[in-house]
């Protein structure tokens, strides 16, 4: 008789409550674990974003220069602009070999300056002038100028006795704030 209450509350009852004890332990260490897991995750994705970021300010901060001067140049009236410049590059260059021969602002620009919402002029160019010698013109203009998008370029032979010229027509979309 007493073997039966001794079995039931020394032995089964025990043993029922030591394994519910370790599944209750297993359930939670579980969800610590998880948990842990998580944030170990998170916390490794939040450092690469960081790391990234970072990444990336320091290199906007070497680009800030080139930000600021593109800036002031939106700003400034384009017409004048590409006149002085190319005042300043037809300067540097031989005249027998490069002579700007009209320059015009067209009344809106063309291309994807038409369909577009940001702001831009039209700007068509004539130049006479040996083909070295005029692209690099162009390339200095465009290196100072880089809110230009080339529209329409046009070369002709020249008709004078100097065969080495060329006559180019030049169009450019000009960007502006």
């Amino acid at each position: 008789m007493y073997k039966q209450s001794i079995i039931l509350f020394g032995i089964v009852i025990p043993i029922l409550i030591a394994g519910i004890m370790i599944g209750v332990c297993a359930f939670v260490r579980g969800k610590i674990t998880g948990s842990f897991d998580d944030k170990v995750r998170y916390y490794a994705g939040y450092e690469t974003s960081r790391l990234s970021a970072l990444a990336i300010e320091a290199q906007i901060s070497r680009q800030r220069a080139d930000s600021d001067r593109w800036t002031e140049l939106l700003k400034q009236e384009t017409f004048s602009l590409v006149t002085t410049n190319l005042r300043a590059i037809g300067e540097t260059l031989p005249p027998k070999e490069f002579q700007q021969t009209a320059f015009e602002r067209l009344g809106q620009s063309g291309g994807i300056g038409s369909v577009s919402a940001q702001k831009s002029s039209g700007l068509r160019f004539n130049f006479r002038g040996t083909f070295r010698t005029v692209q690099k013109a162009f390339l200095e203009l465009e290196t100072r100028m880089p809110n230009l998008q080339l529209q329409e370029l046009k070369i002709d032979p020249n008709t004078s006795s100097e065969s080495a010229l060329l006559n180019f027509q030049v169009t450019y979309t000009a960007w502006e704030s």
